[in-house]
């Protein structure tokens, strides 16, 4: 017998995301029966490549905000019976269910049930290859990942997990598992699966969808932003669902602000491509269902891609920033004739990739004010560089602390930042070419 309603709630949508985000969810999730899952999107290219930097230089492969996001949750979710599914697994998902292992020990839980997901490392073998034939870019790879699907998460949860940990699985995917694995829908029911991504794609992005991004004071008012709240999906055995989030939370959930969330990142409304099914978007229904609540309903699928996208990450030297501050009057003029000083200075020492701004005037649509705006009280200063070598960037940077003295007057405030750049490029490679695996944690004691 197939479930009657899942829900699904969202702890974040990226990994950067409001730690605490998920309690109110998971506390909403703790008072309903039926199958409830919380998914954790704290995934991006560059995070997964930062991510098989960090393990290569003797760090953790896996989040290192894992324990920030489960420590609010998790006592509630492995109590009440809520499933917990994440991608914090990154470059180490094995690593990232040893470190949930500890957390769990440290605060009295029993260890859960874990299985964590492997196969969208692509770094060896023939789906290597097909990466190294299709790149574009010659620089030294980092991390190459595909966007798997579905089918490994419902494989672990199958297997009786109540914690599964991801590497790079394409982000709606995350929720179209715990939905195949409680409701059942076959790997054809193409309409089905449209549903259940078009479901996971509205929660990706954590509270986005309820109000986060969304706001623009005077023009899209949204109350309460500091407590706002994270978003909740009842689905029904159909695929049609309920976006909405706890009571008592700030935030909204109106049809515009899902409308907004429908159209996120989406390049063909009638394509939107996954590992698990092509989403049609046309005939989708939005309808309001209460306060806080919008209908969602009408998503049609066709038959999955014979490809799949992975990203190749590669090494790109070095990015360096310095700031440094102008203050009082005639504070424009003294930015611009330091800007002038320093894009002088490096060009005479051979650097071709830099780029000065005056944050606030410049930086952004990178034109000038008109001149009667030129008494504006305080300006900031930004040089950003990109070298070979770590060694060139900061020889770039010296130059902005030189300006203390070396004028033009006033200048105060500097801030330094060197990290080590990583370029990403998109690239299709067979299906086939991509196994994926289920494992429980510890392998031995849980088989």
């Amino acid at each position: 017998m197939t479930a009657e309603r899942v829900y699904i709630g969202c702890g974040a949508g990226f990994a950067g995301d409001r730690p605490d985000g998920g309690r109110a969810v998971v506390e909403d999730l703790a008072r309903k029966s039926g199958p409830r899952f919380m998914i954790y999107e704290t995934l991006a290219e560059r995070t997964l490549a930062q991510a098989q930097l960090r393990r290569m230089n003797g760090g953790p492969g896996y989040l290192p905000r894992l324990d920030a996001f489960l420590r609010p949750v998790l006592e509630t979710c492995l109590k009440s019976g809520i499933r917990i599914v994440s991608n914090f697994g990154a470059a180490d998902p094995e690593g990232a269910c040893r470190r949930i292992a500890a957390l769990c020990a440290e605060m009295g839980l029993p260890q859960p049930r874990m299985v964590y997901v492997l196969g969208d490392d692509v770094m060896t073998g023939a789906a290597r290859a097909a990466i190294d034939t299709a790149r574009r870019e010659t620089g030294d790879l980092v991390a190459a990942n595909a966007y798997i699907g579905a089918a490994s998460v419902v494989e672990a949860l199958d297997m009786g997990a109540e914690i599964v940990v991801t590497g790079r699985v394409a982000d709606p995917s995350l929720a179209l598992g715990p939905l195949v694995h409680s409701f059942g829908w076959g790997w054809q029911d193409w309409d089905l699966l449209a549903a259940g991504t078009l479901c996971g794609h509205m929660l990706e992005c954590g509270a986005q969808v309820s109000g986060g991004y969304f706001a623009d004071p005077g023009l899209k008012d949204v109350p309460d932003l500091a407590h706002l709240g994270f978003p909740l999906a009842e689905v029904a055995e159909d695929g049609s669902f309920v976006i909405t989030k706890p009571s008592g939370t700030g935030g909204c959930v109106t049809l515009q602000t899902v409308r907004e969330q429908v159209l996120y990142e989406i390049d063909d409304p009638a394509r939107y491509l996954t590992p698990d099914v092509v989403l049609d978007l046309t005939a989708v229904h939005l309808s309001e269902a209460g306060p806080d609540r919008v209908q969602v309903s009408g998503a049609r699928g066709w038959p999955r891609p014979d490809t799949l996208r992975a990203m190749a990450c590669h090494r790109g030297g070095w990015l360096g920033e310095a700031e440094i501050s102008y203050a009082g009057p005639n504070a424009l003029p003294r930015g611009r004739l330091a800007a002038g000083v320093l894009e002088t200075r490096l060009r005479d020492l051979g650097y071709a990739r830099t780029r000065v701004d005056l944050i606030g005037v410049n930086a952004i649509a990178d034109q000038a004010l008109p001149q009667q705006a030129l008494q504006l009280p305080e300006v900031r200063l930004r040089l950003a560089v990109a070298a070979d070598s770590a060694q060139l960037a900061q020889t770039a940077l010296d130059e902005v602390e030189s300006l203390y003295l070396c004028g033009p007057a006033g200048g105060g405030g500097v801030r330094r930042s060197l990290v080590e750049r990583l370029t990403s490029e998109p690239v299709l490679i067979e299906r086939d070419l991509v196994r994926t695996w289920a494992i429980p944690y510890p392998e031995v004691a849980n088989a």
